[in-house]
């Protein structure tokens, strides 16, 4: 008798588990994953903090709406076009000035600029699966920038779970368009923080 509730509890998490996985292989949207979103307001660095006004360089929004064309193209599946915004966005992120930031600030960007370089340079010249691994990279670049750099408008920081160990990225509206998997899984993922 053990056996057998030790084999239907088995089973039933199994089963949960393969259900959970589909949700998102499926390309049904979960609405309960996209309708929950946590309402988080981006905590800023201790080298933010005394900052007053929400943008100081207007670079940084150009270098968003680079990323966003680049996620775009990515959501696309459109290689070509990924590959030409990620050179833009690299030719961006090559005249970034940091002279409007503090020395911890412009230390701390120095990396975050060259790590973003380097992604977006690779992105430019490789094809779709190793330009999604070079983008997941490039995210978190880009996100620890915002942290610093402060946006303009409210971005959404989005997930999906099912992207090696999960891939983050940034989007201007709340809708899941996975950048990840396209239109294989477009609606794989959930809204994790709203950032502004």
């Amino acid at each position: 008798m053990n056996n057998l509730r030790v084999t239907t509890t088995t089973l039933m998490a199994m089963a949960f588990v393969g259900l959970t996985a589909m949700s998102c292989k499926d390309g049904k949207e979960d609405s309960s994953a996209t309708t929950e979103t946590e309402m988080i307001k981006l905590e800023p660095s201790a080298s933010t903090a005394n900052n007053e006004s929400k943008v100081q360089n207007p670079e940084s929004e150009k270098v968003l709406a680079d990323y966003m064309a680049l996620k775009d193209a990515l959501v696309e599946t459109d290689e070509k076009a990924a590959a030409e915004a990620g050179k833009k966005l690299e030719t961006t992120l090559k005249s970034f000035k940091l002279d409007s930031y503090s020395a911890e600030q412009q230390e701390e960007l120095k990396g975050i600029v060259a790590s973003a370089i380097e992604h977006s340079e690779n992105i430019g010249k490789t094809d779709m699966e190793q330009q999604r691994a070079h983008f997941q990279k490039l995210n978190d670049a880009v996100t620890n920038m915002v942290a610093i750099t402060g946006t303009e408008n409210t971005l959404y920081q989005q997930f999906c779970p099912m992207y090696g160990e999960g891939g983050a990225w940034l989007s201007t509206e709340k809708n899941i368009r996975n950048p990840y998997f396209g239109s294989k899984m477009m609606k794989c993922g959930v809204v994790q923080k709203e950032i502004n």
